[in-house]
C-alpha cells in the first residue's frame, strides 16, 4: 500500500540541505512513498525586499503584505525558491513539478480576520486535491509555494505552516513532517537540554504559556497543532541535516519530536 506524507520546509532551510537529503527523498519515492512538499521562504523575501528598498514589517509573526510586497512574495516563493527546490530534487534523480497555490486554483484563500491591519495575508478555504493527486499519479513530487487565490482572482500571501497543514488535512495524510534546523522540541530536564520524543497538544500549549517554547518555534508548533485534524494524526519536527532523516521519520518514527493529539 502506498504511503503519503506532506513535508513542510522553510526555503532557506531546504536550500542549505545536503545532497544526501534529496537522495533520501528519491529513495522514498522509489519505495512508493509519495511526498508532497510545501515550502516557505521568509528570509529570501526579506532580503529581496531590502534590495528593492521596499519596507516590510511583521504583525504577530505574519508579514504585512501590501500589493507591492505581494509581487515580491510571489516572485521569490513561486519563482526563485520553488524552482531551486525542484532543481535540487531533479539533480538527485527524482522527478518533481513546482507550482504555486494560484496554479489551477490549487489553494483557495480568503483574507485573514485582521486584514485591515495586515493586508493581503490569507487563510486557506480549500485545496484542489485532484491536482496534487494527478501530479503524484504521474510519478512526480509536487512542490507547492504558499500563495493562495480567491474567486475574484485576488492573490494572498499564506503562512507556509498554515498552507502545509491545510494540504495535509485535505489530502487525508496521516503524518506531516516539518523539516527545520533544530532536532525537535527541546526541554531542559535535570539541567540538560533534551529533545522530547513525543508531546501532546496540551503539553505544547503549557510550554508556550511557560515560555519554554518561544520565538520562531511558536508558529511552527501552532501550525503543527492546526494540522492535527481530519486524518492527520501526528506531526513530526525533525532536523533536515540528520542523515536519512526522512526515511527515519516516515518508516520508523524514531526521530525528532512527534506531536500527537492526546
Amino acid at each position: 500500500m502506498e504511503q503519503r506524507f506532506v513535508m513542510k520546509c522553510g526555503g532557506s532551510t531546504l536550500a542549505a540541505l545536503p545532497a544526501s537529503f534529496f537522495e533520501d527523498l528519491k529513495g522514498l519515492q522509489e519505495r512508493d512513498v509519495k511526498p508532497v512538499i510545501v515550502h516557505g521562504g521568509g528570509p529570501a523575501i526579506s532580503e529581496t525586499l531590502t534590495k528593492l528598498g521596499i519596507e516590510s514589517e511583521f504583525v504577530n509573526g505574519l508579514r504585512k503584505t501590501s500589493d507591492e510586497v505581494l509581487d515580491v512574495v510571489e516572485m521569490v516563493l513561486a519563482g526563485r525558491i520553488n524552482k531551486e527546490i525542484v532543481r535540487k530534487i531533479q539533480q538527485s534523480g527524482a522527478k518533481s513539478i513546482g507550482l504555486s497555490g494560484v496554479d489551477g486554483k490549487l489553494i483557495g484563500a480568503k483574507p485573514v480576520a485582521n486584514s485591515a491591519e495586515i493586508g493581503f495575508v490569507g487563510d486557506v478555504t480549500d485545496v484542489n486535491v485532484a491536482i496534487i493527486e494527478g501530479i503524484m499519479g504521474m510519478g512526480y513530487i509536487p512542490v507547492i509555494a504558499p500563495i493562495g487565490i480567491d474567486a475574484a482572482g485576488q492573490r494572498y500571501n499564506i503562512n507556509a505552516d498554515t498552507a502545509a497543514g491545510a494540504v495535509a488535512s485535505q489530502l487525508g495524510v496521516e503524518r506531516m513532517i516539518v523539516v527545520t534546523d533544530v532536532p525537535g522540541i527541546m526541554k531542559t530536564i535535570d539541567g540538560v537540554k533534551q529533545v522530547l520524543p513525543i508531546v501532546t497538544v496540551e503539553e505544547i500549549n503549557a510550554m508556550i504559556a511557560s515560555g519554554e517554547i518561544y520565538g520562531g518555534m511558536i508558529p511552527k508548533v501552532r501550525a503543527a497543532i492546526q494540522c492535527i485534524q481530519g486524518n492527520v494524526r501526528e506531526v513530526i519536527i525533525v532536523n533536515g541535516d540528520e542523515p536519512g532523516v526522512l526515511s527515519k521519520a516516515v518508516l520508523e518514527s524514531g526521530i525528532g519530536t512527534r506531536i500527537v493529539q492526546a
